[in-house]
């Protein structure tokens, strides 16, 4: 049975317009990646994960990722640590900064986040994994949801067993990624474990894992009862795989149009880090857009050589004259100026 992804579906009291999810991606999902999956269709984005200790200190760049824009939501944004009295003020903080759910990360796998006790460590942990969420739920007054792995090791059942004391301590919603934190993105993600934790709670559940293509989509949605879909790798640089997913749209964008996209996000996303960061950060942007045999390779790697955004912004309108026009038509759409939120709520600094 087809499922309708267009038809909308509640966390709690947030009405989240379609049934796929942009995923949190550390050095990926920034403001302008964020806004782009809402117009191409995604119901619910998410920011990468904010380190709760980052937010304590008021580390300027941590704070930084909670810049909100007005046309985001809804928007859940992520936060990581191992300490509840500190999740929970981080929970305040990012409530403040315009969340409509605070998420939680009970997955990442990497090193650098696991040895602190945080990300899938915690799913060894269940007592304290409770006492995050609990502090977290009656700090945040919105919906918390939580973000998952299957355990640390291959095989693991652990969020089976650790899922529905999840909802007990206060989780309106949970997202499965169902590899271990081993695996990394290697392997399949295994959605019969997903079936499974659909049956054990009482909340909506979000697949996560391998969703890259509609009948994908359809699959698992078909096969574990969950209530959504989490996109994550297929959309980098690609925001025509979101289409695609939602409606069977198969048709590949024209050079035109990959120029218009890649442009207007490098603009947002320099208007957002500032071009000394946003430079950097967009080399890995132009393989994932031009990639895919869209552009020669030897192009590519013209363009993440090259000095400042400015002058990837001019060659790529010598190799797609025709994204001039697209480029103003798409700015046109995007809120500019006074319906976009850079800068952050005073009290978030504890200015009052």
């Amino acid at each position: 049975m087809q499922v309708n992804l267009r038809q909308s579906w509640w966390i709690r009291d947030v009405e989240i317009p379609s049934r796929l999810v942009l995923a949190p991606m550390a050095g990926v999902s920034v403001q302008a990646f964020r806004r782009q999956g809402r117009r191409y269709g995604a119901g619910l984005v998410c920011s990468e994960m904010v380190s709760c200790a980052g937010l304590e200190h008021r580390n300027e760049r941590t704070l930084g990722y909670l810049r909100v824009a007005r046309d985001e939501h809804p928007l859940a944004i992520q936060i990581f640590g191992s300490e509840p009295t500190v999740m929970a003020e981080a929970a305040r903080m990012v409530v403040a900064a315009g969340a409509d759910i605070v998420d939680i990360n009970f997955g990442c796998p990497v090193r650098k986040v696991t040895k602190t006790g945080a990300g899938a460590t915690l799913l060894e942990d269940p007592d304290r994994a409770c006492a995050i969420v609990g502090a977290v739920a009656t700090a945040a007054g919105v919906p918390v949801s939580v973000k998952m792995r299957r355990g640390l090791e291959h095989g693991s059942r652990a969020c089976l067993e650790i899922g529905p004391r999840l909802v007990d301590a206060g989780a309106a919603t949970l997202t499965l990624h169902p590899r271990s934190a081993r695996q990394m993105y290697t392997g399949e993600a295994d959605h019969s474990l997903t079936a499974e934790l659909v049956e054990r709670v009482d909340v909506p559940v979000i697949a996560s894992g391998d969703i890259t293509s509609r009948a994908r989509a359809q699959a698992v949605l078909a096969t574990t009862g969950a209530a959504a879909v989490m996109v994550g790798r297929a959309a980098q640089g690609n925001p025509w795989a979101l289409r695609e997913i939602l409606d069977g749209d198969e048709g590949e964008p024209t050079r035109e149009e990959i120029a218009a996209e890649l442009i207007v996000f490098v603009r947002e996303t320099v208007r957002e880090l500032g071009e000394r960061r946003a430079s950097g950060f967009l080399k890995k942007f132009y393989g994932w857009y031009l990639g895919h045999g869209r552009f020669p390779r030897e192009f590519k790697q013209q363009l993440v050589v090259l000095d400042s955004t400015e002058d990837a912004e001019a060659r790529l309108f010598v190799a797609a004259p025709g994204a001039i026009e697209l480029v103003e038509r798409l700015e046109a759409d995007v809120p500019h100026g006074d319906a976009v939120t850079l800068e952050l709520p005073i009290s978030i600094y504890g200015g009052g």
